[in-house]
């Protein structure tokens, strides 16, 4: 089956697959010639071509997609709601990426916040996820979560959904300079700091989420809170080029444990059961959409150079926290 790619967008998430793509495989989803590979982006599609008896010419569906204007797959698992892609050199990876949505019966899917879904849509799973693991576990005695990054947008969902979730929880954001007024202004955090003024930290029982991937921020950190950290989470890779990577001497205990969303995603399904757990995910996600609507402004663009420009863009930090940008290839 032929996909013709509609609609996709370009955040921080895509330079994040882009960084970590041989080590987690995501240069494997959508390879290209030689050693090259293509970026992957979440989006719509329109079916141009099918050989499949129940899916028709002209469908929409939602789900992960490359950078380009067409994608083939082969489908398989196919019912009402979606399909799975079961081109063998997908299959090393999590499942989770190669479910397609069939927005004729897709719960999930609403005409009127489709560039929101692109923008935010995986992006918010990661940041609930986070929240329910950090939950399940008590906070680790904690009553104060530190956000690095906290202009990206799934630091903005983790914001969110902790404060309606676990209301008791504090949460500070940290960010760079620029973007201090901008992470103030979208209300999704009790206390907001600049990087410079890390060691005005509050001195308190605290879990860290890092969505940066800059050990030295990372590092600096770990040093500041000391013993009041309870529990360190790794997420992205915001900052590219600015330590990611790079050795800056042990961090101190407790170490940073990766998180992996569709891992928690799996298990948070099987735990809950798909209902309950899409209950939960519906519920946070309208909160998202209201808190949102003013703090974040869709930015539509046209053609793949579009797309690169914005790849460009955010991978060197010139892009506007403020603005969710759609490429129409």
């Amino acid at each position: 089956m032929r996909l013709r790619i509609e609609t996709f967008s370009v955040t921080a998430n895509n330079v994040t697959y882009a960084v970590v793509g041989d080590a987690f495989g995501y240069w494997n989803f959508f390879p290209g010639t030689g050693e090259w590979g293509v970026v992957p982006m979440w989006g719509h599609a329109v079916v141009e071509q099918s050989n499949h008896p129940t899916i028709a010419v002209g469908e929409r569906v939602y789900g992960y997609l490359p950078m380009a204007t067409h994608l083939d797959v082969q489908p398989s698992n196919v019912s009402n709601g979606g399909f799975t892609d079961i081109a063998a050199h997908r299959q090393p990876m999590s499942p989770i990426y190669n479910q397609y949505s069939r927005l004729n019966a897709d719960p999930e899917h609403d005409a009127a916040h489709e560039n929101e879904r692109m923008i935010f849509g995986p992006l918010f799973k990661t940041g609930l996820l986070i929240e329910n693991m950090m939950r399940r576990a008590e906070w680790f005695g904690a009553r104060t979560v530190v956000i690095t990054s906290s202009s990206s947008k799934t630091a903005l969902a983790l914001a969110s959904v902790a404060r309606h979730r676990s209301p008791g929880i504090v949460r500070v954001g940290l960010t760079s300079p620029a973007n201090t007024d901008f992470v103030r202004n979208s209300g999704f955090y009790d206390i907001v700091l600049p990087y410079d003024a890390i060691r005005d930290l509050p001195a308190v029982a605290s879990v860290s989420v890092d969505f940066a991937g800059n050990a030295q921020l990372l590092h600096t950190l770990h040093t500041t809170l000391g013993d009041n950290l309870r529990y360190s989470c790794t997420v992205g890779a915001t900052h590219v080029g600015t330590g990611f990577g790079r050795d800056n001497g042990p961090i101190p205990d407790p170490q940073p444990v990766l998180f992996f969303a569709p891992d928690h995603a799996l298990a948070a399904i099987k735990e809950q059961g798909p209902k309950a757990f899409g209950e939960v995910v519906a519920e946070s996600w309208r909160h998202f959409l209201r808190e949102t609507e003013e703090a974040v402004t869709v930015d539509e663009r046209s053609g793949l150079m579009a797309a690169v420009d914005a790849f460009h863009a955010i991978h060197a930090g010139r892009a506007d926290p403020s603005m969710g940008i759609v490429v129409r290839p």
